[in-house]
């Protein structure tokens, strides 16, 4: 069906149904129009059927700073940008851009006149900021004089030494036998501890077992990256299933979640060449703990226009150009049934959407000319529930930064 509006999104909403868990997906980190299109679906995901919090593809810290100021936490940011400048650590673009603040507008205007328990949260459930996260913790249990302040400083003192490098921090770790894995479990078992004693009502003390659990996990997550294999992805997104489940439990038995990530972790691995490689990911880990009925999987998808995305890792932020999507692929499919935006509902069982087909990924480092290794096979009905495709889409617009032209 075609795409015009944001009222055609209707057949999405209706779908999903009483599913707890709506996943919305991105084929890159930086198309406005999936930033726009999952915004529109969220609010609509909110107002009409009583979703509770966002979750994304983002570090807890800096989507903490964002999610107090959208609750309009006592000494919070007093402006969305000043909410957004904690997203300074690269890729910036993916969350401090307009398409974000607008949203964020939205959900502060939404929570204005909501009771505490009733305003809707926005959290970053990724495995990256382990330094962010301990200067968080021990920043919080200094100020309210925690006795957990012991155990904080002690693992925060292990990671000391390697100088906020988490290369180093993994190569001693993993070959040289110097872990810091007792000390975070200890901080994250004590943290645990002090929340289930103040009856899961104080966000600020699931704020600290969050941070901790990313210690947890990311010291396993840099130990296990320079071992090679799929280890490192799979604590990553067993990761993100983790906290998801955490920030749900916080928000009570009836609680429902929309996660914002790319489709390489929303769309179920098993349905792509990710399980051949011993790889899992949130999608399936989601389906197989819940059940199909209780998860909503949107993949987004588009055939050609520009995208915000960097060279090297690390490297400075650009507009590129997205080259029309290469034969035979899933996207070049849809163009040619119609050179416009559409969307697509799947019946799982539909046999011709049961061959594998190639599915474009851009991830924050692009390389346009290398463009055939950019194509998962996927068999696309069973990766997801329904899809949202833009023939031509354009860059995101980002906060920071001249923008290199195209």
């Amino acid at each position: 069906m075609k795409l015009e509006s944001a009222d055609d999104l209707d057949a999405i909403v209706q779908a999903i149904g009483d599913a707890d868990f709506v996943l919305l997906g991105e084929a890159s980190h930086g198309t406005s129009e999936f930033y726009t299109l999952r915004a529109e679906l969220s609010k609509r995901l909110i107002v009409e059927k009583g979703f509770s919090f966002i979750a994304v593809e983002g570090d807890w810290p800096s989507c903490y700073t964002l999610n107090r100021y959208i609750k309009q936490y006592e000494d919070s940011a007093v402006k969305v940008r000043e909410a957004l400048r904690d997203f300074n650590r690269w890729p910036t673009w993916m969350w401090a851009n307009n398409e974000v603040m607008n949203y964020a507008e939205w959900l502060y205007d939404y929570n204005k006149n909501k009771t505490d328990g009733r305003k809707v949260g926005f959290y970053g459930i990724d495995v990256y900021s382990l330094w962010e996260s301990m200067d968080e913790i021990l920043s919080h249990l200094k100020k309210t004089g925690s006795p957990e302040m012991e155990a904080a400083q002690k693992a925060f003192d292990c990671f000391d030494p390697y100088k906020r490098d988490p290369q180093t921090y993994g190569v001693s770790a993993a070959f040289l036998s110097e872990s810091c894995e007792e000390e975070v479990v200890k901080l994250l078992t004590d943290l645990q501890a002090k929340r289930q004693l103040s009856k899961g009502e104080d966000e600020s003390a699931l704020s600290d077992e969050l941070n901790a659990l990313v210690a947890v996990n990311a010291e396993r997550y840099y130990r296990s990256m320079v071992q090679g294999g799929p280890d490192s992805w799979n604590v990553r997104d067993r990761h993100m299933v983790e906290a998801l489940n955490r920030i749900k439990a916080f928000y009570g038995p009836d609680a429902k979640a929309i996660v914002w990530e790319h489709n390489t972790h929303i769309g179920d691995a098993r349905a792509t060449d990710m399980e051949a490689d011993g790889m899992v990911n949130v999608g399936q880990l989601l389906r197989e703990q819940y059940g199909d009925n209780r998860v909503y999987v949107v993949g987004f998808g588009t055939h050609r226009g520009t995208v915000i995305a960097a060279d090297q890792w690390g490297g400075e932020m650009q507009a590129m150009m997205v080259p029309e999507a290469q034969s035979g692929s899933w996207e070049d499919v849809l163009h040619k049934a119609g050179a416009y935006d559409k969307i697509l509902l799947f019946d799982h069982d539909l046999e011709p959407f049961q061959v594998p087909i190639g599915h474009r990924a851009i991830g924050v480092v692009y390389n346009p000319r290398r463009e055939r290794g950019n194509y998962v096979p996927s068999v696309i009905a069973r990766r997801y529930d329904a899809f949202v495709y833009v023939d031509e889409s354009k860059a995101l617009a980002p906060l920071r930064q001249e923008i290199l032209h195209y």
